[in-house]
């Protein structure tokens, strides 16, 4: 766009330098108009000047424009299978192991220049205690969002409390899973984050501290109208319950700050994370490039989906009494559900999925993966599809014991490998789905597939009615658009640890590029 308007500029300034020099004299002549009536000239010289300024403008404004508009066409001509690809017209096989156009993509997360630094603890408007909920990567949307919090009521931030009463009965603090110190120094720029209420602010206390809930999605402009005056009367505030409080649609600089501690700030504690990388490392040295796939595939997600997979009154009765938990939940229809593409695929599905997507059954799996409703019998379609899975318990076995009783540090591990993986596969959209793809889009747009369950939980359903080139032919249609292609991200789109759009920044060297570059090198079935 520039390189247009350059053009252009110099092209109008060229014609305007011509027309100068071409009056030697200008009470005698004027180039942009002759006239034969020489009183009219005498009398009215200031009007010819207007009438030629305004006819020199007026060609420099179409000259600007047109070159502008031309040189876009030039520009656009010599780089469209780039931008036709990116806009979802162009319909060429993609690199199912890898974008090709990540290369024009990278995370941004620095703060600007006018991102005011930390208040101190001393000048703060309070304390900020937060609790968690629910499973690690819910919590870790939660600890995000208070970060931010913190920020937006210049309070100091208390290390978060991680949820020890879910559905995982995890025991484990934020120090278990998670570098606190680290946490706390890479954010100090930020926010100011103690590991405790002081004990001398504590016994000076007259009241505990005040406890609320905000609603979801709550606005900055809530916390400033309903938390920030209660926080200012009484100094410490808790508030509960804390995942997907916080609006996704913040300013950027809020919004980078939710990249920071998200990609950065949170680093799982050394012994998990050399765990994680020794499990990376022995699926390495087996493939050149694995899969990972979070098989979300357990009783309390299948139960809370309100889902039927066709066990019968087993399935049923097993189903509903995980069900009562949640003495909320509507009473849906499983086949409407399934249809709105409300339901997981099924061990068996995801393989389908995948082996019509173009892979093939020598493939390396890593299933990320807690207990599978149906155990070996659910997962044995999948392993006949790939008969090379893998998951952390096979890959370390001895090593894991002292992992075991905890379920978020298992789910920490797993995140390592999935995060590591040449390419992630869901069969949901939960909250570890969602945390993984926001952060593989942040660290270069690495290939995430996730399945279009609407439209194919219709085609898995008539599968049977259609060979196997017509049933992969349909698959390949109804994923495009779902496989981790930077097009997919958008402003505004889903949620924002899904969809980080305001950390995500475009190279601006990518008109340096030849044409050839752009153009798509492998097709769907992963084959040069």
């Amino acid at each position: 766009m520039g390189v247009g308007v350059g053009k252009a500029w110099r092209f109008s300034l060229l014609w305007t330098n011509l027309a100068l020099l071409s009056q030697p004299n200008t009470k005698t002549k004027h180039v942009c108009w002759r006239s034969n009536t020489t009183p009219f000239h005498t009398r009215k010289p200031i009007w010819r000047s207007m009438l030629c300024w305004f006819m020199l403008f007026g060609l420099a404004l179409v000259s600007l424009l047109t070159g502008h508009m031309a040189s876009d066409l030039e520009w656009y001509s010599q780089h469209r299978t780039f931008y036709s690809a990116l806009d979802g017209n162009y319909r060429a096989p993609i690199d199912i192991w890898e974008s090709q156009y990540s290369k024009y993509f990278y995370g941004c997360s620095e703060r600007g220049r006018r991102f005011a630094p930390a208040v101190s603890e001393q000048m703060s408007n309070g304390y900020l205690l937060i609790a968690t909920s629910g499973g690690l990567n819910q919590q870790r949307t939660g600890i995000t969002d208070a970060v931010v919090v913190a920020r937006i009521l210049n309070a100091t931030l208390v290390v978060p409390e991680l949820d020890h009463n879910s559905y995982w009965k995890d025991d484990s603090d934020f120090h278990n899973i998670f570098d606190v110190d680290w946490f706390i120094s890479s954010l100090a720029k930020d926010v100011t984050i103690v590991k405790r209420v002081p004990d001398k602010f504590m016994r000076s206390m007259e009241k505990p501290p005040y406890t609320m809930r905000v609603p979801r999605k709550s606005e900055p402009e809530y916390y400033l109208d309903q938390v920030l005056p209660i926080l200012l009367r009484r100094q410490v505030v808790q508030l509960t319950k804390f995942d997907y409080r916080l609006s996704n649609h913040l300013d950027d600089e809020l919004q980078k700050l939710r990249c920071r501690v998200n990609y950065h700030a949170l680093r799982f504690t050394k012994p998990i994370q050399e765990l994680g990388q020794r499990i990376v490392t022995r699926m390495q040295k087996m493939a050149h490039r694995y899969i990972a796939v979070h098989l979300r595939f357990e009783p309390d997600m299948l139960a809370f989906s309100r889902c039927y997979y066709g066990g019968g009154e087993k399935e049923k009765h097993e189903l509903g009494e995980i069900r009562k938990r949640w003495t909320t939940l509507p009473d849906l229809s499983s086949d409407g559900e399934r249809k709105r593409g409300k339901c997981p695929l099924t061990p068996h599905e995801v393989g389908l999925m995948l082996r019509a997507l173009g892979f093939t059954n020598d493939t390396y799996l890593y299933v990320a993966s807690g207990e599978i409703y149906g155990g070996d019998e659910t997962m044995q379609p999948l392993k006949d599809l790939f008969p090379n899975i893998y998951t952390k318990e096979m890959l370390a076995d001895e090593e894991l014991k002292p992992f075991l009783p905890f379920s978020s540090r298992l789910a920490a591990i797993d995140y390592i490998v999935c995060d590591e993986s040449n390419v992630f596969v869901t069969n949901n959209n939960g909250n570890m789905a969602k945390i993984i793809a926001g952060r593989r889009r942040y660290m270069g747009h690495r290939r995430t597939i996730r399945p279009n369950t609407k439209k194919l939980s219709s085609l898995f359903m008539a599968r049977h009615q259609m060979d196997w080139d017509t049933f992969a032919k349909k698959v390949k249609s109804c994923q495009r658009g779902f496989m981790g292609e930077p097009d997919e991200m958008r402003p505004g789109r889903g949620e924002f640890h899904e969809y980080p759009s305001s950390c995500i920044c475009e190279r601006t060297s990518v008109d340096e590029f030849t044409r050839d570059e752009y153009r798509p090198q492998v097709n769907l079935t992963g084959k040069a």
